[in-house]
């Protein structure tokens, strides 16, 4: 079996698109040349500092800059009475609402410091040691409160409360006390009691996931410059520096026209950097100091004060007859949303039995505000974290019945026409194939020896489309710029110039794709949620067509025939019949040569509100050996089968596939956010956050299963999120398969595995 397996149901080929060329930023990154957040260095650029509060909870009696602000080399001090004051409301759909008032106060903390590494003041100096200098010096008046750390401990009613005015929303009647628990949400179709009636086996268990961070290897940075007439620069490593832009001229409130974001080269994100920290505070300390300012965390300030994804606690319930079928799911998902509201428990509750064809479905989610850093986005943000419950019981439903549990998905797949909790059905086809594929894998079959267990896993991912802008380009010399704005996080560069060149009909050498800065490309949204090459890449296609039709009618300008009369193939302008008449084609060379006499400059733009994205499935089977004496688990085999759409760039996707697996196996085995008891982290630092390295690792095959997506013009899914769903509760099935012990609380760490060996 090859490394990589390409199951394709496409007919078409393509000459560019499905290709292996090298990456176009890869030089700059291998040779150190690549500019990343921490790079830029400015005339005249001051350093700045944060400084974080030391505890869980603590209420802000008073805070006093003045030794800072008179120590030489200070130029700039903002606290919070900096920042205006926002509205509360949330803003934008359910799933992914907004509301400044608490976007600011997560920026720079007002009345009470929510967690470890709250941000409480920020100071700009010439130099960083005079930074960390000054922010020593600041006095913080705290009056220390009581803290919540665990999720089930955070719903109890006499828990500490972070808003003593935050009444539960969702709810009907509304409660008339405060809680911690900011939303409730509620989802169903069918009749799940009815449901498990008809079953001949129902299966309930309750799981736990400890939080886990991106752990991008660059830390967050930026540099602001802001000049006197009100314009603000600035230079930021994220997944959407449009959405850094709005952000940050929200939080100052500064007109979105005066604010330039330009992207740095970004050392990962994984979602974790779609949010600011940074950027409002740059902006307002070279405000007040007249001169560019770098900020930078720290890596403990990287997991101390951004967002890791959430912890969760979690029941859910599944029946089914013996022949397989499923009648009914139910599951209560509390989810940490970490300091502020907004963990993805909406996406939980929305993935947890996505993937199956189950009449009869009720989920039900709580979004729970604790002494932690506010969750971020990671990877199908909230859908691991569900999925890890539900495929777990789907497992235990398949061993009840004594069926394989690969053949009882296969028997209840989502097909073309299957409901989802949240109402719409299944449009899209590819997960059948998937499970087909990784079913028929010689591995899935092989013999294992003792102490050795296989485990089978699926995940789901809506996929996103929405907001794009790109333009193209064409050069004098016949070679085409194609610009977008979305920043290059999984090779994206590489996938907008293979369908340039595929239709334009042209070679990829002479394609060049960047990404542009807010000034210069029409508005795109963030750089997740797997939308680019659906979304960026309709963009790009589109402006490219629009840019072909351009070249036909100056074509048919240089023949003296009417527009209609020219075709375009091969990268050429021809006749499109004897009857236009006997003209020698003309190349994209030869047309750009002509431009000027043609009608100036060949460039085209387009934007799209991308609709029609086809949501991703992935399975994956694991086989581990677990040491009896030390608990340790070893990966010896991970197969991973997706239904990718049509792979743009396979060795990229490859690269997402088996990214999103290593980082189920750390999640699984390692990973977790380990507080004291004065709610403090005691481990912000790679050292002591233990992800996967090398040595902990097998070689992770792939099976890319190509069902395109007739919405694409080349097929493309989103390929990056659904990957990341599977390994956790694959593993905790492959470990029971070894020990005889289900596992039911992530990570499976060593001294959990061998408690339950020895309970």
């Amino acid at each position: 079996m090859n490394d990589s397996t390409i199951v394709t149901e496409s007919v078409k080929r393509f000459k560019w698109v499905g290709t292996r060329p090298i990456r176009p930023d890869g030089v700059p990154k291998v040779t150190g040349r690549a500019l990343y957040g921490a790079d830029l260095k400015l005339p005249g650029m001051l350093f700045g500092k944060v400084l974080r509060s030391p505890h869980a909870h603590a209420r802000i009696k008073s805070i006093d800059t003045s030794a800072a602000e008179k120590l030489p080399g200070v130029k700039a001090v903002v606290t919070a009475k900096d920042l205006p004051e926002q509205k509360f409301d949330y803003i934008g759909p359910e799933r992914v609402a907004v509301n400044f008032w608490h976007v600011t106060r997560n920026i720079m903390a007002r009345e009470k410091a929510l967690y470890e590494g709250h941000a409480i003041a920020a100071v700009a100096a010439i130099s960083a040691s005079i930074a960390e200098q000054a922010a020593a010096l600041i006095k913080v008046d705290y009056e220390v409160l009581p803290h919540v750390i665990d999720v089930d401990d955070a719903m109890k009613p006499d828990a500490p409360l972070l808003f003593e005015d935050m009444i539960t929303r969702g709810m009907d009647p509304a409660p008339t006390k405060p809680s911690n628990i900011s939303k409730k949400l509620e989802f169903a179709i069918g009749d799940v009691e009815k449901g498990f009636k008809e079953a001949d086996v129902v299966i309930e268990k309750e799981f736990k996931t400890a939080a886990v961070h991106q752990a991008y290897i660059e830390p967050h940075a930026c540099v602001a410059k802001a000049e006197a007439d009100g314009q603000i620069e600035i230079w930021s490593s994220s997944q959407g520096h449009f959405t850094m832009r709005a952000l940050t001229a929200q939080i100052l409130g500064a007109k979105l026209g005066d604010i330039r974001v330009t992207p740095a080269e970004i050392g990962g994100g994984f979602g974790g950097k779609t949010v600011t920290y940074l950027e409002p505070v740059a902006a307002m300390l070279s405000r007040k100091a007249g001169l560019p300012v770098r900020l930078n965390m720290s890596r403990e300030d990287v997991f101390r004060a951004s967002g890791p994804t959430s912890g969760a606690s979690m029941w859910v319930k599944i029946g089914v007859k013996k022949d397989g079928r499923i009648t009914a799911a139910d599951g209560v998902f509390k989810f940490q949303a970490g300091a502020f509201p907004g963990s993805p428990v909406m996406n939980g509750c929305l993935c947890a039995f996505a993937p199956y064809d189950i009449p009869n479905q009720h989920a039900v989610g709580y979004d729970v505000v604790s002494n932690r850093p506010k969750a971020a986005a990671y990877r199908a943000p909230g859908s691991p974290i569900a999925g890890f419950a539900a495929e777990s019981v789907i497992d235990m439903c398949a061993k009840a019945i004594g069926m394989d549990p690969l053949e009882l998905r296969i028997k209840n797949v989502a097909g073309i026409g299957a409901p989802t909790i949240a109402g719409p059905k299944h449009a899209h086809a590819g997960f059948r194939e998937t499970l087909e594929a990784l079913y028929n894998h010689p591995g899935y079959k092989a013999k294992l020896g003792k102490n050795q267990g296989r485990g089978v896993a699926c995940g789901y991912w809506f996929n996103g489309g929405g907001e794009s802008g790109a333009t193209i380009q064409v050069n004098a010399d016949g070679t085409v710029l194609v610009a977008t704005g979305s920043p290059d996080v999984g090779g994206s560069r590489a996938s907008m110039a293979l369908m340039a060149a595929e239709t334009l009909g042209v070679d990829y050498s002479n394609v060049r794709a960047i990404v542009a800065d807010t000034g210069s490309v029409g508005y795109t949204h963030v750089t997740g949620g797997s939308r680019v090459t659906f979304a960026t890449g309709i963009a790009v296609v589109t402006a490219t067509r629009s840019a072909i039709k351009d070249l036909c009618k100056r074509a048919a300008m240089i023949w003296d025939v009417d527009p209609e009369g020219v075709v375009w193939e091969d990268g050429c302008a021809k006749p499109a019949g004897s009857n236009v008449g006997d003209f020698k084609p003309l190349t994209l060379k030869e047309l750009a040569a002509k431009a000027a006499a043609t009608g100036g400059p060949i460039t085209a733009s387009a934007g799209t509100n991308a609709g029609g994205q086809a949501p991703g499935f992935c399975a994956q089977f694991f086989d581990v050996e677990v040491d009896p004496e030390t608990g340790r688990v070893d990966i010896l085999r991970a197969v991973c089968a997706q239904d990718v759409g049509r792979a743009i760039h396979p060795s990229y996707v490859e690269g997402q596939m088996q990214g999103g697996v290593v980082q189920g196996i750390g999640w699984a085995l390692n990973e977790e956010y380990i507080y004291n008891a004065k709610g403090q982290l005691d481990n912000p630092g790679f050292l002591d956050y233990r992800c996967p390295v090398a040595s902990d690792l097998p070689m992770i095959e792939t099976i890319m299963v190509e069902v395109p997506n007739p919405v694409h013009p080349y097929g493309a899914k989103g390929v990056g999120e659904a990957n990341i769903c599977p390994p956790m509760a694959a593993i905790a099935c492959a470990v029971e398969n070894a020990i005889g012990k289900r596992m039911t609380e992530l990570p499976m760490s060593p001294p959990r595995v061998l408690a339950a060996l020895s309970s």
